[in-house]
């Protein structure tokens, strides 16, 4: 039982598993926050191809 007390590796895979749950918040947030100028983006383009296509 002293083992399991003084043991820090279960801390450590913690601290892991915070650090990575923080990095997809920030790549979720990048990809949600240029979702829109990209799609508005390709729509652009879809409509400058469609009017030269005409």
């Amino acid at each position: 039982m002293k083992s399991l007390m003084h043991d820090a590796q279960g801390a450590a895979s913690v601290e892991y598993g915070l650090v990575l749950a923080l990095i997809v918040l920030a790549i979720l947030g990048a990809v949600v926050g240029l979702g829109g100028g990209v799609q508005a983006s390709y729509q652009n383009t879809a409509d400058k191809v469609a009017q030269v296509s005409k």
